[in-house]
């Protein structure tokens, strides 16, 4: 993308307004934001590459296609794609680009080889013409970009595509050579939870190249009507409030939701999101409330910093014993710190195992003075990696207590007791042949426990949302809902490590105290001591 390319959008490009005139292409805030995103793309070398998740009629597609014409026009042998929901879409995208070169000044159009309604190739103009094409295409059709090499690609409305969007998906990135100078943007609103949702939040979490773009509706400027005096409701002084809406924007969201979403709200607030998160609200039956946890997001929940734990394994009397070594921050670290340790606090941490290792493992550090989320353990590696990390997180908030799940893998636990970690969560199961209670380390998940650990949980949500701090945890939320059977769990595709092993956390707190203790400091190195010895005979005698 060449430095001028604004300048050259705003002097020669043209495009329809939505009263059907045309007129000289203005970008306006939501596009600016776009193109600032991919102006630092282009500064750092990088290959272009763009998620753009939008309110609707925000103006990104004509903002894409002029970049991509204006690449195309000014370019030699440059091949560029677009690639549409449906085929009047793609019709619709086809008469933009084909308005843009008709309405070109005289002396900088080039001469026109071939004109239909797929495609615009551009002829040779003398010897080292342009050669240049912008093909339009339609996905759901066959083999898009297998045989194709593109420079520019724009994949528009890619929530909504038909078929197998995963592999239309990677038949066309395919085609685009991965280098600077390249330009990929794919833009649409959302659709529920899907294969947009999956690459939206891999970009948000820094795991792909492509740099996510979000425009509320708000920032439209032209989302604005007259304010005629009607009373604000509550939450549309919360609006007020968060976002510093005025009243004539607080009007136009009334007229929208009447009129161009048929009263519903939630219809509205996928179509014209105020964040991503509201854009992607599931629809079924959440089990938390939605409002409470939203709110929780828009306060802003951003870690005091992220960091990696550090510690060795050593042989002390016959037994081999972890021992903690300290953090050291990392913007890229498996630990979200909300709240470092404090002198005497008792904490408590409940641990989700991966289980079929689709999942990750997660562990959450839970202030059991206030119920306050202190910290957040989340990574995907092996069990016994897993268990150390929790080991050594519990150590450094004050040997806390630590109750991990037991219903895949008994491993981790095991891998805490034989590094005599010395606060495990104890639970009592009755012995299937003698009926006798039997001591045994971790926490299970069962059809008795499951209900109740998130009935808590919802409460919690309900009454305190303020003690969750995690925007990963809150997002899972979002997304636990109850099947067509009535049982709370993960929509198909999402993940609820987070929400487990946050409920774990908060039954378990009954075995740790609640009380300062003045005289800890810190955390604490394992030492054999007569009330870990007791448990462990009460626990060994019971049969283990």
């Amino acid at each position: 993308m060449a430095i001028n390319t604004k300048a050259y959008i705003e002097h020669f490009i043209k495009i329809r307004d939505k009263r059907g005139e045309v007129i000289p292409m203005k970008l306006n805030l939501p596009q600016m934001k776009l193109y600032a995103a991919l102006k630092q793309q282009h500064e750092q070398g990088k290959p272009l590459r763009a998620i753009v998740l939008k309110a609707r009629q925000m103006g990104f597609s004509t903002l894409t296609e002029a970049m991509m014409f204006k690449r195309t026009v000014t370019g030699t042998g440059v091949k560029s794609g677009i690639v549409a929901h449906t085929e009047d879409a793609s019709a619709n995208l086809y008469r933009m680009a084909k308005l843009m070169y008709t309405e070109l000044p005289a002396g900088i159009r080039p001469e026109q080889k071939l004109g239909n309604a797929k495609e615009l190739v551009f002829a040779a103009k003398g010897k080292g013409g342009l050669d240049s094409t912008i093909r339009v295409m339609t996905a759901g059709g066959s083999g898009i970009g297998r045989s194709d090499t593109f420079q520019n690609l724009h994949l528009s409305e890619f929530a909504f595509w038909p078929g197998d969007k995963r592999v239309t998906l990677a038949g066309a990135m395919q085609a685009v050579p991965d280098m600077p100078g390249t330009m990929v943007i794919i833009e649409s609103t959302a659709n529920g939870f899907d294969e947009f949702k999956t690459m939206w939040d891999r970009a948000v979490a820094g795991e792909s190249e492509f740099v996510p773009v979000f425009c509320a509706w708000w920032e439209l400027d032209e989302y604005r009507r007259a304010y005629t005096g009607f009373s604000l409701t509550d939450y549309e002084r919360e609006l007020m409030r968060r976002y510093g809406l005025d009243h004539e924007q607080l009007a136009w969201r009334r007229w929208c939701i009447e009129n161009n979403c048929g009263g519903d709200v939630q219809l509205f607030r996928q179509e014209y999101p105020a964040c991503p998160e509201e854009a992607f609200l599931s629809t079924g039956s959440c089990i938390f409330d939605k409002d409470a946890v939203m709110r929780r997001l828009n306060e802003g929940t951003a870690p005091l910093y992220r960091a990696n734990l550090n510690y060795r394994l050593v042989m002390e009397q016959a037994n081999q014993r972890l021992v903690f070594d300290g953090v050291e921050t990392d913007d890229r670290g498996g630990v979200w710190v909300y709240e470092e340790p404090q002198d005497g606090v008792p904490y408590v941490i409940g641990a989700d195992t991966a289980g079929d290792g689709s999942d990750w493992f997660v562990a959450q550090v839970v202030n059991n003075l206030t119920g306050k989320q202190a910290a957040v353990l989340r990574r995907k590696y092996d069990e016994d990696a897993f268990a150390c990390e929790a080991m050594a997180l519990g150590y450094w908030y004050n040997t806390a207590l630590l109750g991990i799940e037991a219903n895949f893998s008994t491993y981790p636990i095991k891998t805490a007791e034989r590094l005599c970690y010395p606060h495990q969560f104890m639970r009592e199961q009755e012995d299937s042949y003698t009926h006798r209670p039997q001591k045994k380390w971790g926490f299970r998940t069962t059809m008795q426990t499951r209900p109740i650990i998130l009935a808590e949980l919802v409460r919690l949500v309900r009454e305190q949302p303020e003690l969750i701090c995690d925007a990963q945890t809150l997002r899972e939320m979002l997304v636990f809902v109850k099947n067509e059977r009535g049982r709370p769990e993960a929509m198909q595709g999402e993940h609820d490590d987070c929400v487990m092993a946050l409920a774990i956390a908060h039954y378990i707190r009954p075995q740790q105290r609640s009380w300062m203790d003045n005289e800890s400091g810190g955390y604490s190195a394992w030492e054999p001591c007569d009330d870990y010895a007791n448990q462990m005979n009460d626990f060994m005698s019971f049969g283990g």
